[in-house]
């Protein structure tokens, strides 16, 4: 990776020059580093899960573990979002199956 000497944000190659993808800011690719870079293609946003308060499905089902506090439903979807620092316990975010209450559950 190559940063912006003026911005200090990431620069991605385009054509002969590296581009700032923040401020603009260009410079002459040094071919001497060529082979210190890798180039991808575009990255594919099929794996992306989708949320909204609309959303019939999101994250992952459940198991008969937890219980909705609104209509007592025992099955929900969830996902784990690290929320807290990184030597902390995730948390995780409930959607009900049947009406659809979210709530969390911190660990």
């Amino acid at each position: 990776m190559q940063f912006c000497d003026e911005c200090g944000s990431m620069m991605h190659a385009q054509g002969d020059e590296m581009v700032c993808s923040s401020c603009g800011h260009r410079v002459p690719k040094d071919e001497s580093l060529s082979e210190q870079y890798t180039s991808t293609e575009a990255q594919d946003d099929s794996d992306v899960i989708e949320t909204s308060e609309e959303a019939n499905f999101e994250g992952k089902p459940t198991a008969s573990d937890v219980k909705c506090d609104k209509c007592g439903h025992t099955k929900a979807w969830y996902t784990i979002k690290q929320t807290g620092a990184a030597d902390e316990p995730p948390t995780r975010f409930f959607k009900c199956q049947d009406c659809g209450y979210r709530w969390r559950e911190y660990n």
